[in-house]
């Protein structure tokens, strides 16, 4: 049983969540869902809501500089796509999949 999550539900949930209102920016969330949408309409699987799981698998960043705070591979966003998924936001931040 999978419950559809509109763009609304999905940013709520997360701005609405002691825990994980901070784990997202607004443009992050959009991005992210955005991303969760194309993987299944690409793939055609649907994808079963856990924000937990999303918050364990995906980590935001402002800038290079962030993200190389936590690891040593990436000088840029072309290298860190070499490594893992990157989904970009409309501001100069980014999501990584961790590695």
């Amino acid at each position: 049983m999978i419950e559809t999550v509109t763009r609304n539900d999905f940013i709520e949930w997360f701005r609405k969540s002691e825990l994980r209102k901070n784990q997202f920016t607004y443009e992050g969330l959009n991005a992210l869902f955005d991303h969760l949408e194309e993987y299944e309409e690409g793939t055609g699987e649907q994808i079963k809501f856990d924000p937990i799981d999303l918050c364990c698998e995906f980590t935001e960043y402002e800038n290079i500089e962030e993200y190389k705070k936590n690891y040593a591979l990436g000088n840029n966003i072309n290298e860190i796509r070499e490594l893992t998924t990157v989904i970009e936001t409309r501001t100069k931040g980014f999501i990584i999949q961790n590695y």
